[in-house]
């Protein structure tokens, strides 16, 4: 799973010779982690830049109510804003951690007053703006 997670573009006789398998044990493997659910998908990776989004922030989100309708209402609010990249539901002293992607500063402000400012129960929203990412192996 390994050679196919950091080239998910293999060929199916380059992955064979990789794992030591026939291509068609290796082809019959691969079908099966796909029907299985094991391999959810495959995708490109986009740099952010080249869609004009060059701003990136991991935010914190706090809600003020642990309600099941508290986060179910987040939920909704922000699945449609196309800035979200990411949204996990995480523990500990805030609800959500979110990655985001703006064209710069000035977009990013509209979003935190425009899209999040209106969304009702948030508690806090606190912004890491990210400088450089000297690791980064989402695929």
């Amino acid at each position: 799973m390994r050679t196919l997670s950091e080239d998910g573009r293999i060929s199916n006789l380059d992955l064979a010779s990789k794992v030591g398998l026939s291509p068609s044990a290796c082809l019959r493997r691969v079908q099966d982690l796909e029907r299985s659910g094991t391999i959810t998908g495959y995708r490109a990776v986009i740099d952010p830049a080249a869609r004009g989004a060059g701003f990136l922030a991991y935010l914190t989100i706090g809600l003020a109510t642990h309600t099941k309708a508290a986060q179910a209402g987040f939920e909704a609010a922000i699945a449609d804003a196309p800035e979200v990249r990411e949204c996990h539901n995480v523990t500990g002293g805030i609800e959500y951690l979110l990655r985001v992607e703006v064209r710069d500063l000035a977009a990013y402000k509209y979003f935190h007053t425009e899209v999040l400012g209106v969304i009702p129960g948030l508690a806090s929203i606190t912004s890491y703006i990210v400088m450089d990412s000297p690791k980064d192996e989402r695929a």
